[in-house]
């Protein structure tokens, strides 16, 4: 069960990420064609913007979309580097659910719950062993 979660999370991710890319690429393109200015920053600046931080962000959500299949292929949790990425990964899907809700309406909240659903479900079902009692280091 718990290789199962871990793949479904890789494969959302990856979904997750041509989808970020995928819709910062034509915000980019929306601004670009306006040909208007904001605060006095152009349109070929905002547009770059767009497409530079849907890149990144995507190259983000990859990056931890590979983490989570090593996981799974190797049925045992990375080290802490790779925990508190995929904590940080979860809670920015959190922090964009609650963004989504008022600006793209309740589907999209929900996918966003479903995927942090996902990442926390692995990050738990990975979750490192308590040392027994009898091996833990004696406090001094």
């Amino acid at each position: 069960m718990r290789r199962g979660i871990a793949g479904a999370t890789a494969v959302v991710l990856v979904l997750d990420a041509l989808t970020i890319a995928l819709v910062n690429w034509i915000l980019g393109l929306a601004v670009r064609r306006q040909r208007m200015s904001l605060g006095g920053l152009h349109a070929h600046a905002m547009a770059l913007g767009s497409w530079v931080a849907g890149g990144v962000f995507a190259l983000f959500l990859l990056c931890c979309a590979v983490l989570v299949a090593r996981i799974a292929l190797r049925d045992r949790m990375a080290g802490r580097v790779g925990r508190i990425v995929l904590i940080v990964c979860a809670v920015i899907h959190g922090v964009l659910g609650a963004a989504v809700v008022g600006l793209v309406g309740w589907y999209a909240f929900a996918v966003m719950m479903v995927i942090l659903a996902l990442l926390v479900g692995t990050l738990l079902l990975y979750a490192p062993e308590d040392e027994p009692a009898s091996q833990a280091a004696p406090a001094t």
